[in-house]
């Protein structure tokens, strides 16, 4: 487990004065996926991202899905505290992703702010930014990571 702990310590000092623990990117993410069953990533994208793009490869132990807003029409889920609750637990390390990291740091503060209390966002997320052309998975993200992961 000292694995686990000096990735979060490091994902801590990343912490500039954060509203939630720290950040950590997709390599670190998939180590503390691997280092502990007990950490859980939290996708916050909608499910026709999931369904359409893909979802991380690890056991759905570890996977949570809470939309942070809906599709169509990209309305907030009001019930995204209610829906975490039945995913995860308050004292667990939660990795919250998103399609490019900006979701994610919201919904990371959000709980944050509901008593969850080792709330971590994954830097540059599931798809990253895009390139030159507009196009995703090419620049950085979890894909471009080249770690597993499935779906379309």
């Amino acid at each position: 487990m000292s694995d686990v702990n000096a990735i979060l310590a490091l994902a801590r000092a990343r912490s500039k004065d954060w509203p939630y623990a720290g950040a950590v990117n997709p390599q670190e993410a998939w180590e503390l996926l691997q280092a502990d069953p007990h950490v859980k990533l939290i996708d916050v994208r909608t499910n026709a991202e999931r369904d359409w793009v893909g979802r991380v490869a690890i056991p759905d132990t570890q996977h949570g899905a809470v939309q942070w807003a809906t599709y169509p029409g990209g309305v907030a889920n009001h019930e995204f505290i209610e829906q975490l609750n039945s995913q995860a637990r308050k004292d667990q390390v939660l990795l919250f992703l998103c399609r490019s990291g900006v979701r994610s740091r919201h919904a990371a503060k959000l709980a944050t702010e509901f008593g969850y209390q080792h709330c971590y966002d994954v830097l540059e997320g599931f798809e990253g930014d895009k390139d030159e052309a507009g196009h995703r998975k090419n620049v950085n993200g979890w894909c471009r990571a080249g770690l597993p992961w499935l779906g379309a």
